[in-house]
């Protein structure tokens, strides 16, 4: 974990209220680094719903398979996270860890170990000692309370130089319920279908069925739109809760008219987050919005997208704040997705720099320049062919990645 703290970190973290039928608690359990806080124990109400998106790597970790087999049950009593150790590719020694780690947070908190659903993230290949849990299990369950948000972020970090939090406060059927979501993430980001971890819990009363549905609709609108370096974790997991302890009648569909106004707050946080792992990108000076309109299709527009945000050229580009528009086109090109390079136009936030297959007319190198110093930048396309629209969001790709991943594991 960085001691700097990324130059595109907010200014303040938010601070997130209780969500009544959620306890947190947090501890050093010596899962890779001593005297640091690694392993989140969440205690939830009997008859929390549970919905979770995952990796859709051929190679997913341990506590990955653990949550797909029991997400059909569409219940939850507890959920442990452990940082420092990914407990992937570790074989049948991972798969005894898992089980092993639901077996004592079952008997600590006092559910089935169905109901323990699992994350674990840091280095790939290296054994899980999962006894050390046996030390923490206990007390946690002991010592979770309502407001420790901000310590459950910090536990799950990794490479990330700062914790991840959001907050929403919306009505659902005259109720008011809140909305809470921690995440985590710096580097291996280029979710299928999530991101490395993140967490959202609600008092709302909304059926496992219809948080799954809304759960996947709002990922893949936000976690599946971000992106740092290209690659995507073994361990990418993104899961909902939902207490009921609002009191709200119970939502049996993602499209009761009476959920939409907390599916628009439940996708903006999830967005909020999502932005949040690419300003924290490993080594990240500059936060790039890339835009794609006028492709063929949505999907069209959306591979585009992610061509221009993952090409290192692009990227490099953009830390040397050099607005080399010619890298921007190779990215579009390489996409295989229909484009036509006489009707293409790219600006660099609002300067267009071409247009109709040459640079434009008015280009001012000075203008660019200035725009090119901004912390924020805006790549934005038009392919010129359809109605198709993306917008995907990462970082610039600087020597404090290198440097973050060359050393990663010493």
């Amino acid at each position: 974990m960085s001691t700097a703290v990324s130059p595109l970190a907010p200014k303040s973290l938010p601070t997130l209220p209780p969500v009544a039928g959620v306890r947190l608690a947090t501890a050093a359990a010596g899962i890779r680094y001593t005297e640091r806080t690694d392993v989140l124990l969440a205690t939830f109400a009997p008859g929390t719903s549970v919905a979770g998106v995952f990796t859709r790597s051929r190679c997913p970790s341990a506590p990955v398979e653990w949550c797909r087999d029991r997400l059909a049950g569409g219940s939850i009593g507890a959920l442990v996270v452990n940082s420092g150790n990914a407990n992937a590719f570790t074989g049948k020694n991972g798969r005894a860890a898992t089980a092993l780690t639901a077996e004592l947070a079952a008997a600590a908190v006092g559910c089935s170990e169905s109901e323990v659903f699992l994350a674990s993230t840091g280095v790939i290949g290296e054994p899980l000692d999962a006894r050390k849990f046996e030390g923490v299990m206990s007390r946690l369950a002991a010592d979770a309370v309502e407001d420790g948000w901000e310590a459950a972020a910090r536990a799950i970090m990794t490479t990330d130089t700062f914790p991840k939090l959001a907050t929403r406060s919306v009505e659902v059927s005259g109720r008011t319920v809140t909305i809470n979501g921690i995440a985590k993430g710096a580097g291996m980001i280029a979710p299928d279908m999530a991101t490395m971890l993140a967490y959202v819990a609600t008092d709302a009363a909304i059926s496992a069925q219809a948080l799954q549905a809304l759960l996947a609709r709002a990922a893949d609108r936000s976690f599946n739109c971000v992106t740092v370096d290209g690659d995507t974790s073994t361990s990418d997991t993104l899961m909902a809760f939902a207490t009921g302890a609002a009191g709200n009648a119970k939502i049996a569909s993602a499209d009761d008219p009476a959920l939409a106004a907390f599916a628009a707050a439940f996708e903006s946080l999830l967005i909020e987050l999502a932005q949040l792992v690419a300003r924290d990108g490993e080594g990240a000076r500059k936060f790039v919005t890339v835009e794609v309109s006028g492709a063929e299709s949505e999907a069209s527009a959306r591979r585009i997208a992610l061509s221009i945000a993952n090409s290192p050229l692009v990227k490099t580009a953009v830390a040397g704040e050099d607005a080399n528009w010619g890298r921007v086109v190779m990215a579009v090109g390489k996409a295989g997705e229909p484009a036509d390079r006489d009707r293409l136009s790219i600006r660099f936030g609002d300067v267009r720099v071409a247009v109709d297959g040459e640079r434009d007319p008015a280009y001012d190198e000075a203008l660019v320049s200035a725009y090119m110093k901004n912390e924020e930048i805006l790549i934005a396309v038009d392919i010129g062919l359809g109605d198709g629209f993306a917008r995907v969001w990462t970082c610039d790709l600087t020597e404090g990645y290198i440097a973050i991943n060359a050393d990663y594991r010493s």
